[in-house]
């Protein structure tokens, strides 16, 4: 019943706002320090409009897409969230057999609270693994072998991370890491008792306490650790050198995030990376960043045979295929799917996967096209929103493929 009134991916943000304890809350929604690179993320798709082509026959459209060798039923996956299991049950599990049984990637969280052999047992097809790594090559060693040993074919390096920025939204609406019990997360807990009974009661009780299951070859700390500041806090020597180790070590695709320089994305070409998430980490690490979708079309220019994905700030199926216009051959969502599963669990994150893929159909044919390679800069032009200055020329933008 109340799946049925929700009719896009905005509508699982209000409910899960009525849901959610608001630290919790917090933790998802915010950004950090002014909150620029976020909401820059998503306005950079409302500069841009569509030319669309008309009396074209797109009765045979098709969203499928090939990405790294494998083939998926839409142009999007879900994006790596840490500490889904304790933002809806069993989080990480509801987000991979949603996405298995969708035929789309999502991607593991090295700040999971599941272990990620047991979300690779649950979803073989769909799972990939992205890893926040330490610039210790014995440690990288120790990963990337427990990351191969349970299967996943694709391994995630997160490279926006050398430390952890000012989340002082996150301070001011109760969200600490580690957590902290207080005042205010108690009487949230007792105001949302969905959540307290469903989510965290159950884990409790269930699961016993939650801990970081994947942040290094061993088991990680658990949430309310001391420790867990530092677990996640040394990253400042991580450097090319270290992908060079992950390269000569790992067999299957490996995929860098959280690139926004064109130079970044000819280094990893040269290096042999098979694809890069242009990514400003949902607007997370540092402030004022570029928008994704700025950066996107200077470096399709310098991919090589690199994948270019992209992620931050996409809510509509129109913002999917703008991406791919500006050149992108796959995009990531992470915070719509996780507010779905807060709110439905598998079944809310395969509605919201419904929602976005029933859009993209839909936009398809009103843009007359029956292939995602169609697409193309002809597709669109500036939208003059008062306020913005998109800073991409016509002139940056690659030949459609």
């Amino acid at each position: 019943m109340q799946l049925r009134n929700i009719l896009s991916l905005a509508d699982f943000e209000l409910a899960a706002r009525k849901h959610l304890p608001r630290p919790i809350l917090g933790y998802v929604a915010g950004g950090a320090e002014d909150n620029i690179a976020l909401q820059s993320a998503a306005a950079a798709y409302r500069q841009w409009s569509f030319v669309p082509r008309v009396l074209v026959d797109v009765s045979q459209r098709s969203q499928q897409v090939e990405l790294l060798g494998e083939t998926y039923a839409s142009p999007f996956g879900i994006a790596p969230m840490g500490i889904s299991a304790l933002i809806a049950y069993e989080g990480d599990l509801a987000l991979a057999r949603a996405a298995e049984a969708a035929n789309i990637p999502m991607i593991v969280s090295s700040t999971a609270l599941t272990r990620l052999e047991e979300v690779r047992a649950a979803a073989p097809r769909s799972t990939w693994f992205q890893a926040y790594l330490p610039g210790d090559a014995a440690k990288i060693d120790a990963m990337v072998q427990r990351v191969r040993s349970a299967g996943y074919r694709t391994l995630v390096l997160t490279v926006d991370v050398a430390t952890l920025p000012s989340r002082e939204n996150n301070v001011r609406v109760g969200f600490t890491m580690p957590l902290r019990p207080s005042v205010r997360l108690a009487w949230d807990g007792i105001t949302r008792p969905r959540w307290t009974i469903g989510t965290l009661l159950r884990t409790l009780l269930r699961h016993g306490m939650p801990h970081f299951e994947n942040s290094s070859a061993a088991r990680g700390v658990p949430i309310f650790s001391r420790a867990a500041v530092r677990e996640f806090g040394s990253r400042d020597t991580l450097s090319w050198t270290h992908v060079d180790q992950m390269r000569r070590l790992w067999p299957g695709s490996l995929v860098l995030k959280g690139i926004l320089s064109t130079e970044d994305a000819r280094i990893a070409a040269d290096r042999g990376v098979d694809g890069v998430i242009v990514s400003n980490h949902g607007g997370r690490q540092l402030d004022s960043s570029t928008a994704p979708l700025h950066a996107l079309p200077s470096i399709v220019r310098v991919k090589g045979s690199m994948k270019v994905m992209i992620d931050s700030g996409i809510r509509r199926g129109t913002d999917v295929l703008k991406a791919m216009a500006l050149g992108a051959d796959f995009v990531f969502l992470g915070r719509p799917f996780i507010y779905a599963a807060a709110i439905g669990g598998q079944a809310g994150v395969a509605h919201a996967i419904r929602l976005l893929s029933h859009e993209i159909q839909q936009d398809m044919a009103l843009l007359g096209v029956n292939s995602l390679r169609e697409l193309g800069p002809a597709a669109l032009s500036r939208s003059a929103v008062p306020g913005t200055t998109p800073s991409i020329s016509r002139a940056q933008f690659p030949a459609a493929t």
